[in-house]
């Protein structure tokens, strides 16, 4: 068999693009980092039970525009669904974190404990409401007692708990 020669590749009219010095593979590496001056931060987590675009959309305008970053989203997954049921949105910013008011904090303290935590209060609430619609406590009847009234019996026989045996003589 005759072998073929190959054509010569044809080159392009167009000379390659020129290539600028000092560029990285990553935008924006020919810019001089902006170095802070290291100081504390505060962080601010925000937690989300509903997981969709339009929630993390509006807590990510809300908390930058306060002056916060975004540090990172955390999702908490079901082991049933590809969709995630929880999201944690972490933020931070430059500042000294807030001093906690002692005097504020030992005074609640001394509230809740006069008058209970508002979530006793509500758990209470809810009882209260469950007993008023809820059917009377009746007082179990034994099975004997029962059928006793079943039958029509007035008074039925007193229930004993064990019977003595006295030793013959």
């Amino acid at each position: 068999m005759p072998t073929k020669k190959k054509r010569p590749a044809r080159k392009s009219e167009k000379p390659p693009p020129q290539r600028q010095r000092g560029t990285g593979k990553r935008p924006g590496a020919r810019h001089a980092p902006v170095i802070r001056a290291p100081g504390p931060l505060q962080y601010k987590v925000v937690e989300l039970s509903t997981v969709d675009e339009g929630a993390l959309e509006r807590t990510l305008n809300e908390w930058t525009s306060k002056g916060w970053n975004l540090d990172g989203v955390q999702f908490a997954m079901r082991e049933s669904s590809k969709r995630p049921a929880m999201a944690f949105v972490f933020f931070t910013r430059e500042g000294s974190p807030a001093e906690p008011d002692v005097d504020a904090a030992r005074n609640r303290l001394l509230r809740m404990s006069e008058t209970g935590s508002p979530t006793a209060a509500l758990a209470a609430g809810q009882t209260q409401e469950h007993a008023a619609w809820a059917a009377p406590m009746v007082h179990p009847l034994s099975a004997h007692e029962r059928l006793a009234r079943l039958a029509g019996l007035d008074e039925p026989e007193p229930h004993e708990e064990g019977l003595t045996l006295e030793p013959e003589e």
